[in-house]
């Protein structure tokens, strides 16, 4: 008997061999438990991978069969199965090459191992799939394709929550989930090249995951302002017009990004100032006697009037040999907040008030009324202190969870937007404290039920190790080689033969990795209603150019806001 027809345990041991008939195998009619004939063996096996070789012949046969798994029997990315000593073992294509073996013309591949699973009471089917491989098959034993009925055992629920996204590729109609509860505990990554649709996948996982869970409590941080159209029905949007975010909720770190300019020696002395002051005026307010002790970073109200107060006082006091600039400079900075429009939505008179349970409350969705999720269009804030505002909504969050342990709270999930904005790596680190407070949630935030979701088209440029602590990654297309790079980094070794498929996604696919899936796959998108897409669509210049006639009124409408600065 041959490499090629070695029986599976519960099939019959009286298989006849394939006579060679020049180039061609023919095998005689296959006894009724035979899973059909095979289209390679086993050469090598090694723990992690092995090397087959592959049948050209039985190759072109599978290509016209109707099962569409089957179809794809051979190229990279497909999966096949093999016989181990206890039933099968399923294992995907990483790459192939020509070759030769025992004298047939065929194909040379590795493949990475995925799982194992029982032989069914179904001749040649795999059934009861189980992740990780206990009984490696040996070298010289068959390989059969992976049939739609196979993949349906392997892709199947194992009852955990799961939520639906799209359907498994090569098949037409075996459904994708993601365990949500393994996804959301372990934080996730959604990466994509711009246009790939990115936004729009991010949009499909919060919708199932909100219809799924209309009492859960999640945050996005919005960028661009476009996933307000999508949640306007299942969210609340959250913008400078109706944030009303008290500036006193900032510790002292997001102070100083507020309302120090100066570098360098001139920061520290600054620094050193400010938090004197600071805690002088947090002091003032009744509920700080109430508690007694407080710190410079306590959430305390306190009237910008007296702060600057507290620095006049200050200065006055000094003698002639010190320098009176930088109470100057922090009590300007203060003065220019007070006084633009643009930061109003944070440094208001009207914001004074203890009104963090009322804020809390809004923003993580409790309760949420139907409506768990918070978009948080920060489109509109001033560039400068935008990573403040974010940093600040990260830290409340994680803050509520540490507070919260001994009570009964809920998990959050904070979800970023252009990611590499906020937590970026070294090279282009800026110091701020929305990076380390990101990067904090991500290495602790499980432990306290705070979840985070990055989504980002340059994951290069993400802080390193940040990435790594994302249990599951979904990556979309990546045209960037070095994108491309630092994400076969992060992900787990299984996965190899779909990461080389990356650049080759078709836009609303993916690959799956990680916690959240049984196995790496290869996802196609559900379409998701038109109603509930971002507005991320891209311009469509040849219609526009066309079509479009200029409204002269809009150019005073658009100059208005501008002036303004609202929209």
């Amino acid at each position: 008997m041959t490499d090629f027809e070695r029986p599976g345990p519960g099939e019959a041991a009286d298989h006849r061999p394939f006579e060679a008939s020049g180039s061609t195998f023919v095998q005689a009619e296959p006894a009724a438990a035979d899973p059909g004939p095979p289209i390679g063996a086993v050469l090598e096996v090694s723990g992690s991978d092995s090397r087959i070789f592959l049948d050209m012949e039985r190759l072109r046969e599978c290509a016209v069969d109707s099962d569409g798994s089957v179809a794809q029997a051979g190229q990279v990315g497909s999966q096949v199965k093999i016989r181990s000593s206890t039933g099968w073992v399923l294992a995907n294509l990483r790459d192939q090459a020509q070759g030769t073996h025992n004298g047939r013309h065929g194909i040379l591949a590795h493949i990475d191992f995925m799982g194992e699973g029982d032989a069914g009471q179904i001749p040649g089917q795999l059934e009861r799939f189980r992740r990780g491989v206990t009984h490696f098959p040996m070298a010289g034993s068959p390989v059969y394709p992976a049939g739609n009925a196979d993949l349906r055992q392997v892709y199947a629920s194992d009852g955990r929550s799961a939520i639906q996204i799209g359907t498994v590729y090569p098949t037409a109609d075996i459904r994708a989930g993601i365990y949500v509860d393994a996804m959301l505990g372990k934080h996730f990554a959604l990466l994509g090249s711009t246009g790939t649709g990115k936004s729009t996948a991010a949009a499909l996982i919060l919708h199932r995951i909100c219809d799924a869970s209309p009492e859960g409590h999640i945050v996005m941080i919005d960028p661009h302002g476009e996933y307000a159209a999508a949640f306007s029905d299942s969210g609340e949007i959250f913008d400078v017009g109706n944030l009303q975010m008290p500036y006193w909720l900032m510790n002292f770190e997001e102070h100083c990004e507020a309302f120090l300019t100066s570098t360098g020696d001139s920061r520290q002395e600054d620094a050193d100032i400010l938090a004197k002051c600071l805690l002088k005026a947090r002091s003032k307010n009744r509920l700080a006697e109430s508690l007694g002790k407080i710190t410079v970073d306590s959430p305390i109200p306190y009237l910008l009037s007296d702060l600057t107060k507290s620095l006049q006082d200050e200065m006055g006091q000094l003698d002639k040999a010190t320098s009176s600039i930088p109470y100057i400079r922090i009590k300007s900075k203060i003065e220019d907040l007070k006084g633009d429009p643009r930061y109003s939505f944070m440094f208001s008179g009207m914001l004074v008030g203890d009104t963090m349970t009322q804020f809390l409350g809004k923003i993580f969705r409790m309760p949420g009324e139907g409506k768990p999720i918070s978009i948080i269009d920060v489109s509109g804030v001033p560039s400068d202190i935008t990573a403040t505002v974010v940093a600040l909504l990260s830290r409340l969050m994680f803050d509520f969870a540490i507070w919260g342990r001994t009570e009964a709270t809920s998990p959050l999930l904070l979800v970023c937007e252009e990611a590499h904005r906020y937590v970026p790596n070294e090279k282009n680190a800026d110091g701020s404290s929305v990076g380390r407070v990101l990067s904090r949630i991500a290495k602790e935030g499980r432990k306290y039920g705070v979840s985070l979701g990055l989504i980002t088209q340059r994951p290069s440029d993400l802080a390193e190790g940040v990435l790594s602590q994302c249990g599951t990654i979904l990556s979309m297309r990546l045209n960037n080689e070095r994108d491309q790079a630092f994400v076969r980094a992060a992900m787990p070794e299984g996965a190899r033969g779909f990461l080389d498929s990356i650049a080759a996604l078709r836009n609303r696919e993916c690959i799956i990795c990680g916690e959240g899936v049984t196995v790496p796959v290869r996802v196609s998108f559900d379409e998701l209603e038109e109603s509930r897409r971002p507005a991320s669509d891209d311009p469509s210049f040849s219609k526009a150019w066309r079509d479009m006639a200029i409204d002269p009124a809009m150019l005073d409408r658009i100059v208005q806001r501008w002036r303004s600065q609202s929209k």
